[in-house]
């Protein structure tokens, strides 16, 4: 019997199966990536993914001589195919991922309320200011969903030249919640602008031996919104608690047919609508929120909190003014609470339930411009300006 014939189609077989296999296991390898990493990360994945299968295929054949074999070209070319494909629809998806709304992504939000902008957003008394500070100005810092306020608050009380240019002065500042707490303990906020602290700001003042002074100055509402395209018009604080503790999961379980999975997102550690949230859960453990990978600035690779994404399934929280500024276009819708919509009427009636105060935050060893400030933000002129802006005004 004559076995070379045998053993070459024995040996074709042992190729193809060899292919197959290295094929099957690079692709439960990209599975596994996809599942455990960012999509950035998968990109790179499926790269070496196709490079290690291509090569595994090469070293095969060289092996089994099988280079001058036309049919060893077939799996060679269509696991280049295949990976190509794979690496294609990747990137297509990350695409179409970074093309999503992302509620905090409108960069330019400081530069269009910034007060002397062109065609700026941050309001004019139109009378003259009751108080003006020509020298020694206290610094303003605070939450960027409260900057159009005191925006318009330094472009009543300031002189123009000294707040023209928003890269260029010291005297108005726009570091978010998380970094006016820091800067007002520190010395380098005379006055800021947010909600209440959290616990840590709290402990982080006592720690440095600064007395912090809470004036309410205006009411706003904290929201929860949803894609314009699911159905679900209203939610209960109880069905929130139970969506952010992780017990409710599902969109079905809220009555949404179709929906999958809920994506909840949440914010960065310390920010104002993040300390609001867990004073809301009353004391509940908020579940893990979406995570992702950004580069720090030292080079590494840090986790945190991923920025909101407009997911058809996504739910998220913002305040009001904010959130409905942040995205235009119809492209999220806020949602009822207990059965009643965060209008400014119903902030101003007390009826919306998650209706609370911001505030100016001052140190108890406050200067006398600092104090001088406050009184007119309280008075007549600088309520005018919260109620023009949009937010309700403690005399509503």
């Amino acid at each position: 019997m004559n076995w070379k014939p045998v053993l070459i189609n024995i040996g074709k077989a042992l190729v193809a199966v060899l292919t197959a296999v290295a094929l099957f296991f690079g692709f439960i390898f990209a599975a596994l990536i996809l599942m455990f990493s960012d999509v950035n990360g998968t990109i790179y994945a499926f790269i070496l993914m196709a490079v290690a299968v291509l090569a595994e295929i090469i070293v095969i054949g060289a092996l089994w001589g099988f280079f001058k074999k036309k049919g060893f070209y077939i799996p060679v070319c269509t696991a280049l195919c295949i990976c190509v494909t794979a690496a294609g629809g990747v990137f297509l998806h990350q695409y179409y991922t970074d093309h999503i709304p992302t509620v905090n992504e409108k960069n330019d939000f400081k530069a269009v309320y910034a007060p002397y902008a062109q065609e700026s957003k941050a309001v004019t008394l139109d009378e003259d200011s009751e108080l003006f500070i020509e020298n020694n100005q206290p610094v303003m810092d605070g939450a960027t969903a409260l900057y159009p306020i005191y925006s318009s608050f330094a472009k009543a009380v300031y002189p123009k030249e000294l707040i023209d240019d928003i890269k260029q002065n010291n005297c108005l500042k726009c570091s978010t919640t998380t970094g006016a707490y820091y800067n007002i303990v520190a010395g380098d906020a005379d006055i800021i602008f947010a909600a209440l602290p959290s616990d840590e700001q709290k402990q982080f003042a006592k720690e440095s031996g600064v007395e912090l002074v809470y004036t309410p100055i205006g009411r706003e509402a904290f929201v929860f919104f949803v894609n314009s395209e699911n159905p679900i018009d209203n939610i209960s604080v109880e069905q929130i608690q139970k969506v952010y503790s992780g017990k409710i999961t599902k969109w079905d379980e809220l009555g949404v047919k179709g929906f999958g999975d809920i994506k909840a997102f949440q914010r960065d550690e310390g920010s104002g609508s993040q300390s609001t949230l867990e004073k809301l859960m009353a004391g509940q453990e908020l579940m893990t929120p979406p995570k992702e990978d950004v580069i720090d600035g030292m080079g590494g690779i840090i986790e945190r909190a991923a920025d909101y994404k407009n997911y058809k399934n996504a739910i998220g929280y913002s305040f009001r003014f904010y959130s409905t500024e942040m995205v235009k276009e119809n492209k999220i819708k806020l949602l009822s609470v207990n059965g009643v919509y965060p209008s400014l009427e119903n902030i101003e009636n007390g009826t919306y339930p998650l209706a609370s105060y911001f505030y100016a935050v001052t140190r108890s060893d406050a200067d006398e411009n600092v104090l001088k400030l406050l009184e007119w933000i309280t008075g007549r002129q600088g309520q005018k300006i919260v109620e023009m802006t949009g937010y309700a005004a403690l005399d509503n």
